[in-house]
């Protein structure tokens, strides 16, 4: 369905008009559930083998940066994307050393660097190639920093792997009236169900928990969907070791 379709079937539901339930009302219900339903979904797949990502995007999801000589600390908000602000969750990091070869970073977090008996500020002091990375808020912190080209490729040396929100309609798509909505088109209505169960919500009207119950129930449907849809992986059988003492 496109958002047009969506916002007629929306407006059907709820018997409103553009005057009763404006375009500019129904691209924040919109944005909101279609953020709800790409972040359940992520959160669905968690850890399977096929990772979820809104269709509408072209780009793949990865980051490649420049690194600062002696900078540990990277500031996600700040790398000149728009990207950086859809960051759901981190997927991986990795390093390109001198010759340009990448190298996985392992994770680490304040509270095993303490475990370990350090100190924050004792920990990975000399610049090297970093082989670590820990996340804090909006900050990407490698440890230990790089150093100034001898061990690593300071220019676009860094590479992020990352999971991202659902790619929200803009005004300027709504009124084209033309795209959809970046997960399995049999769920779209999603959409119209959400938003018309908060217009109903808000106003007090007797048909909201219908609206809320088929919503729910749809949701549900497209989950369990996306939880087996992939059908490429096949079990693998192994022998299991029997303890006899």
């Amino acid at each position: 369905m496109t958002i047009a379709n969506i916002e007629t079937l929306t407006r059907l539901l709820t018997d409103t008009t553009t005057t009763t339930l404006t375009a500019a009302q129904l691209l924040i219900l919109e944005n909101k559930y279609y953020e709800e339903i790409v972040g359940k979904i992520i959160s669905e797949t968690s850890g399977a083998s096929w990772q979820f990502g809104d269709f509408n995007y072209t780009a793949f999801p990865t980051f490649t940066v420049t690194m600062t000589a002696d900078q540990a600390v990277y500031d996600l908000r700040d790398w000149g994307t728009t990207d950086a602000s859809t960051i759901l969750t981190i997927m991986g990091v990795e390093v390109a050393d001198e010759n340009g070869d990448w190298h996985r970073l392992d994770r680490v977090s304040l509270k095993q660097i303490q475990e370990c008996g350090f100190t924050y500020s004792e920990y990975s002091q000399s610049s090297a190639r970093p082989t670590e990375y820990e996340i804090r808020d909006n900050i990407l912190v490698l440890h230990p920093a790089p150093d100034n080209g001898v061990n690593v490729t300071l220019s676009s040396g860094l590479k992020l792997y990352f999971l991202r929100t659902a790619d929200k309609f803009t005004s300027a798509e709504q009124s084209t009236g033309t795209k959809e909505p970046g997960f399995p088109s049999p769920w779209h209505d999603l959409l119209s169900w959400g938003p018309a169960y908060d217009y109903a919500m808000t106003r007090s009207f007797s048909n909201a928990v219908r609206f809320k119950e088929e919503y729910d129930r749809k949701l549900k449907q497209m989950l369990n969907f996306i939880a087996r849809r992939d059908q490429d992986i096949r079990p693998i059988l192994t022998m299991k070791r029997i303890s006899h003492i």
